[in-house]
Order: structure tokens, then C-alpha cells, then sequence
């Protein structure tokens, strides 16, 4: 099997420099319109695939990506790894604005999006124990320190709805929990790639303290746009030695993030909906 790397840009993120023979193509998707065209090209022979997640000038809120919609077209279009970019809030002293986390775990908090492309007529279950995948974790880490960042590796994310940021009470209470950066838009989009069977690595980009430390106060949007824009060039870098570092053949997951499906379906196939199962052509096809 090929590599093809997928990418979804987040805050700050809306292109992608050095890739040959690029260009954006609109992709349909029954799950509906995804954030943006997709940018297609490749680097150092590896095919790259790259999705604004807010869309270019930054349209959608966290609640209204249409994550279903991105995670499919990904699949589509033959991704196999996802890797996820996107800005945070710190919860702990040690990461501070501009470093990254390689987050392992999260804590979903949301409450207004579509987290599941099964449901009536076709239902199915994942496991999520480990939703991130360590092999893409390990390559988005060495390429974050071959480029300079400080980078941390595991922590617990809190996906909140957004998308005001957060009570001083609630930035305390997340923190109590364990929690190490906050953020809103890593989930669903996380339980969707798992549901794809695609290898999904999360890359936080700190911007601030969110409101729990006593010497930062609120999070001031101004303060907040000058990191992105820093972290911004720092996740590039990180995400032009991807390529090399994970070649352009690819053998099986050895977590087996591409067999997720393999025991989860529940619905008797005489019983399942077809218009559903139409739709879920490209995400299960392997299974169904």
C-alpha cells in the first residue's frame, strides 16, 4: 500500500507550502459539503492531502465544521494517516504558549455536533481506548524536534463546545481532572477517523493558559492571533518532514487503526438500511 498523508489545518493553518504539482479540487461527499476544497500534491514522493478545517478565511465555527463530511472526503480521496492540527489552551506550567503537545487521550465535552457516521440501520461500535495512533504520534514528535519545537509528548485533551472559551470555574475543574490542553475541535473529528479505520495523530499548538492561572486572567483573542501566527510556521516545518520520515510504502497499522472495523458491526446485514450503507461506501466499504 501507498502512504498518502492527510492533513487537517487548524487555527491559523490554511495552506500548505512546497507541495509539487499542487492544486485544490472540490470533492462531494453524501455526508454533506466538507470545510473547503482539498489541496492535492506531494512531497519528497509521498502523495499530501490537506484540509482547512475552518475553511480558507476561517467560515466555520467549531461547532459547524462538518467533520463527518471532512473525514469522509479524506477517505475518499485514498488517505491512510490523518494528521490532526489544531490550537489549544494549557492547563500546566511546563507547556507554555508555542510549544505543541502530541496529545494521546481526550475528554469529550461536546454536545451540538454529529459524532457518528452508523447509527439507525446500521450500527456499529469502535473502540477508542487508545484513540491516536502511537507509529503517526512518534513521527509527528521526532519531525516537531528535528524542526526546533518544543514539544511534549501525551496529554489529555478536553474537547469543549465552544465557542466562547472557558469559566475561570470550569478552566480550574478541567484542570482538576487531569486534563493538559483544551480545545474544540478534535472531536468528534478523532471517533470519526477511528470509524474510517484511518491512523489519526493529534497535534495541539498551545496559545495560551486558558483562564485558570492567576498571572494571565482571560484569554484575549489579540493575544491569542499573534501565537497562532507563530505557531503557525512552526507546524509547517513540522508538517514538511512528515514525508520523509514516513515514506512512501506503507505496511499495515501494527495498532491496528486500519482494521478498527473488523468486529464492530452489530446490524444483521438483512436488517440494515441501504440508504445508509450507500453512504457508507467509502468509510466501510472494506467491511460491508
Amino acid at each position: 500500500m501507498q502512504t498518502k498523508i492527510g492533513i487537517i489545518g487548524g487555527s491559523g493553518i490554511y495552506g500548505m507550502d512546497g507541495l509539487q504539482d499542487a492544486a485544490w479540487v472540490n470533492v462531494a461527499s453524501p455526508w454533506g459539503a466538507p470545510s473547503d476544497a482539498v489541496l492535492t500534491g506531494n512531497l519528497d514522493g509521498v502523495a499530501m492531502i490537506f484540509l482547512p478545517r475552518h475553511g480558507r478565511g476561517h467560515v466555520h465555527s467549531p461547532t459547524t465544521v462538518p467533520y463527518r463530511a471532512n473525514i469522509d472526503v479524506l477517505k475518499r480521496l485514498g488517505v491512510t494517516d490523518v494528521i490532526s492540527v489544531s490550537a489549544c489552551g494549557s492547563f500546566r506550567e511546563n507547556m507554555a504558549p508555542g510549544d505543541f503537545v502530541i496529545v494521546d487521550q481526550f475528554i469529550d465535552r461536546t454536545f451540538a455536533r454529529e459524532k457518528s457516521f452508523f447509527g439507525t440501520g446500521c450500527v456499529a461500535h469502535v473502540s477508542l481506548a487508545h484513540p491516536t495512533c502511537a507509529r503517526l504520534s512518534d513521527a509527528c514528535q521526532i519531525a516537531g524536534r528535528d524542526a526546533g519545537i518544543t514539544i511534549h509528548r501525551g496529554g489529555t485533551y478536553l474537547a469543549m463546545e465552544g465557542p466562547q472559551f472557558s469559566s475561570q470555574a470550569e478552566s480550574k475543574l478541567y484542570r482538576s481532572w487531569g486534563c493538559d490542553v483544551i480545545g474544540m475541535t478534535n472531536m468528534p473529528e478523532a471517533k470519526l477517523a477511528r470509524e474510517a479505520e484511518l491512523c489519526y495523530a493529534a497535534v495541539a499548538m498551545i496559545t495560551d493558559y486558558d483562564s485558570w492561572h492567576p498571572d494571565h486572567g482571560a484569554v484575549q483573542v489579540s493575544d491569542v492571533i499573534k501565537t497562532l501566527q507563530d505557531n503557525g510556521t512552526r507546524a509547517r516545518d513540522l508538517i514538511a518532514r512528515l514525508a520523509a520520515l514516513l515514506g512512501p510504502d506503507r505496511a499495515p497499522c501494527p495498532h491496528g487503526c486500519d482494521r478498527a472495523l473488523d468486529h464492530a458491526l452489530m446490524t444483521d446485514p438483512d436488517n440494515r438500511d441501504t440508504a445508509l450503507v450507500a453512504k457508507l461506501d467509502a468509510i466501510a466499504g472494506r467491511v460491508l
